[in-house]
């Protein structure tokens, strides 16, 4: 027997609303006010959610455990499956002693500090973020940092800000993939749309970073550099993630970033090299080359051969072919079809699907475990024997985020399919036509409660769905700028910058930190939401 969602339970939109983001405010409270452990926190709020969805929505107690479960289940493939595999090679990498060589590469590059901050917090940083994303770029851009020398508060909050430009595309696309999810639209669209927002971000983040650190007439020394790695990641940014995919923007971009400003750099330097005013002498911080040519090509193979197989993972015909020899599909038990939509979410009651596509073969996932696999053959004296106990210990150490990342997806179905998400929806069509306005801001807030764009995307996508449907304008667009407003809050969320002031020795400092970042976060939303308006209206044309 079928249930039929109910959008305003408790008699009007506005106080449903209200009530529907309970789960929301607890989980808000106990990151930003409490700081407590995200998987503690997503478990109170993921309770919260299912006993509103039973008693003050009216859902059936089996249907309410169903989508959480659903969601859950979700959240661990193919998300989790992701995450698990891309930080397993990057453990790999540093257990091999690997890492130290393609640390000491980015540092012979230049010893001018704001090169050395656009080429590690900026290209390097994005090229973490592209492979593992939930943090981990942030620790280890943070730790070289200072380690080449650079102020604690600077090196962090540098790199918070600099974690701007790829977060949308992070961990392999894995934010666009949820919002795709949730909302049930197409995720290329999504994915081109974000490539049509950022690229105005990616393209002056290098002088952003540059002027933070040492003013605009001081930034002006180093132009051209800051002009080559502006394009060259924007540039690649909008190309990949609009005709390739959501997948790999972060990765090809930083790669071409990182050849493209490494070249320039071989050709033309900066008349004076820039560094901190309380520093030491240059020559005393200069670090000696230490590695050949192939020894620093061998410890990039891993990042290569990744790169390479998620690139072929994203092929159409290639996906297919994996698809047909194993990717079976079965309905959700008690809950496929079992809820009903109904108007003013849509336009006559329709039944809501939910399906699990076990696709395991042709997950990005599955190309990053081959890839590692693959990659131990270039890691001198690491072999399987080390490998394998390296994944269960890469699983061992993100228990807690597994749990939590299910947590999270479990609270944003249980929303969804109960009605709350859509209660809220509902309300926000107050707005009106200034919807667009406040949808980055809508990213933006759930980055800041959860650390994260995927889960900003899981709480909110279905949400910003519902409202544009309401308001007629793209539902993509709204979904994409959740993702794409979201990514400016991740420099001032608790999560990030713990991860920072652990990474630069400066724990106990976290409100130093927050400050430093909050104007440059605020600022950077402005120009995302000013941007997501125009698109709604005038400048349709730039949407695909």
């Amino acid at each position: 027997m079928s249930w039929v969602q109910q959008y305003q339970p408790l008699g009007s939109v506005g106080l449903s609303a209200l009530v529907a983001g309970i789960p929301l405010y607890i989980l808000f409270y106990m990151l930003a006010v409490k700081r407590m452990a995200g998987h503690k926190a997503a478990f109170a709020a993921t309770l919260a959610a299912v006993i509103l969805a039973i008693v003050a929505w009216g859902m059936p107690v089996g249907l309410a455990l169903d989508a959480t479960l659903y969601g859950a289940a979700l959240g661990l493939f193919p998300i989790v499956w992701i995450v698990i595999t891309a930080i397993w090679v990057y453990n790999m990498t540093v257990e091999s002693g690997e890492f130290n060589i393609i640390k000491n590469s980015l540092a012979q590059i230049t010893d001018d500090r704001r090169l050395q901050a656009i080429f590690i917090a900026f290209a390097f940083g994005s090229f973490i973020e592209g492979t593992a994303g939930f943090g981990t770029p942030v620790a280890i851009t943070a730790a070289m940092l200072v380690g080449l020398g650079f102020n604690p508060l600077y090196a962090a909050g540098i790199c918070l800000i600099a974690n701007t430009a790829p977060v949308a595309f992070g961990a392999i696309g894995i934010p666009i993939v949820v919002a795709a999810q949730v909302s049930g639209l197409d995720m290329m669209k999504i994915s081109a749309i974000c490539g049509r927002q950022l690229p105005f971000l990616s393209v002056i983040v290098p002088l952003w970073l540059s002027v933070t650190m040492c003013g605009f007439k001081r930034t002006t020394e180093i132009l051209p550099a800051v002009i080559i790695a502006g394009i060259c990641f924007a540039g690649s940014q909008f190309l990949v993630s609009n005709y390739v995919g959501p997948y790999l923007p972060d990765i090809i971009s930083a790669v071409v970033t990182i050849i493209g400003l490494g070249a320039f750099l071989k050709v033309w330097k900066p008349k004076n090299i820039w560094h901190f005013p309380d520093e030491a002498p240059a020559t005393d911080r200069k670090v000696a080359s230490e590695y050949s040519g192939g020894e620093i090509f061998r410890a990039w193979m891993p990042y290569i051969i990744l790169a390479v197989m998620v690139f072929l993972w994203g092929i159409k015909p290639v996906q297919n072919f994996l698809n047909a020899i194993f990717a079976p599909t079965f309905d959700w038990p008690g809950l496929h079809n079992l809820v009903m939509k109904t108007t003013p979410i849509v336009a006559k009651e329709t039944p809501y699907a939910a399906q699990f596509k076990f696709n395991f073969l042709s997950t990005p996932g599955t190309a990053i475990l081959i890839a590692g696999l693959l990659s131990v053959i270039f890691m001198p004296k690491y072999g399987l024997d080390k490998a394998i106990p390296c994944l269960f210990k890469t699983i061992k150490q993100l228990r807690w985020p597994i749990f939590t990342i299910a947590l999270i997806l479990g609270l944003a179905y249980i929303m969804n399919y109960s009605g709350m998400s859509s209660s809220m929806g509902l309300a926000f069509t107050a707005t009106g036509a200034l919807f667009p306005f406040f949808a980055p801001i809508l990213g933006w807030l759930g980055v800041f409660l959860t650390g994260s764009d995927t889960s900003s995307n899981a709480l909110f996508g279905s949400l910003q769905k519902t409202t544009a449907q309401q308001i007629g304008v793209s539902p993509e667009l709204c979904v994409a700028a959740n993702s794409s407003g979201g990514v400016t809050g991740k420099m001032i969320s608790p999560q990030s910058i713990s991860v920072a002031t652990a990474a630069s020795n400066m724990v106990g400092h976290e409100g130093d930190i927050f400050r430093f970042t909050l104007p440059h976060s605020l600022a950077m939303l402005c120009v995302v939401a000013v941007l997501t308006l125009l698109q709604a209206y005038a400048l349709k044309w730039m949407l695909p």
